[in-house]
């Protein structure tokens, strides 16, 4: 599942909310998709602080950028 590009890795996430607000899930089911989901918003959110820390590095290079400071 890491080897999934932000965008996949999002779909992918979309995909597990629509099932699990379809209401149509087991219980079992669900907390395997709810696990599955989890680890979908990791791979997005270190891979949306890794864009920043490249964006911010190239505008460091350029002088225009003092500080880099992660999003929480």
């Amino acid at each position: 599942m890491e080897n999934l590009s932000f965008e996949e890795s999002l779909e992918k996430l979309e995909e597990i909310v629509n099932k699990l607000e379809s209401g149509d899930v087991p219980l079992d089911d669900a907390i395997d998709e709810f696990n599955n989901a989890m680890q979908l918003v990791k791979i997005c959110n270190e891979k949306l602080n890794s864009a920043e820390e490249a964006i911010a590095k190239i505008v460091q290079e350029n002088g225009d950028l003092i500080e880099f400071k992660p999003s929480e």
